[in-house]
């Protein structure tokens, strides 16, 4: 059996396919926390939503599948701790804890970790395993995401949803299409 067929098999994210050192995994880290803040950048407005469309959602998935759970927790708990210490690298240049972003931010953290740990038992190795993975991932977002949401305007719940979920969907299934190309595309890579 090949090195390259025994490191892609599950038990492994892609960040293991590098060598192992502490230096790597610090780089790494403070990588997918860079990664989002960047993503977040990518904004949108939304008509009649405070909630933008952005990039750090892919990024803080894509942060978590590549990573593992382990890394990816460590990365958007840094993306969220220097965001919420003045940092303004949260969606549109903002920092600070309570927005009405904030939520997802939240969700974020508990979504890469998920992803990452999903990964690691295969979850992002074929198109259908990285369709459910991301879907799963988005789920948790929104599922912390719009309830913040909905706390912090004074929003009922349905209201929260037409704002800060509705408008995303077909954005997250552009987003999810990605990542089934690029994240088995990069296993069948690695495995040449």
């Amino acid at each position: 059996m090949s090195t390259a067929a025994v490191s892609t098999r599950p038990g492994k994210v892609l960040a293991d396919l590098l060598p192992a050192s502490r230096t790597r995994d610090i780089a790494l880290v403070l990588g997918g926390a860079a990664l989002t803040g960047i993503a977040a950048q990518l904004a949108v407005p939304v008509p009649g939503s405070p909630v933008p469309v952005t990039g750090q959602t892919f990024a803080a998935l894509l942060v978590g599948t590549a990573l593992g759970a382990r890394r990816g927790f460590l990365s958007l708990a840094l993306y969220a701790l220097v965001g919420m210490a003045g940092v303004p690298w949260f969606a549109q240049g903002t920092s600070g804890a309570g927005g009405a972003s904030f939520g997802y931010v939240i969700g974020m953290l508990l979504a890469s970790t998920v992803v990452g740990a999903l990964a690691r038992r295969g979850g992002d190795r074929s198109v259908l395993r990285t369709a459910g993975t991301m879907v799963l991932g988005s789920a948790l977002i929104y599922a912390v995401g719009v309830p913040y949401l909905a706390a912090v305007t004074g929003m009922t719940l349905t209201q929260a949803v037409a704002a800060g979920l509705t408008p995303f969907l077909i954005g997250d299934a552009l987003k999810a299409a990605l990542a089934m190309g690029v994240l088995p595309t990069a296993w069948k890579f690695a495995d040449k």
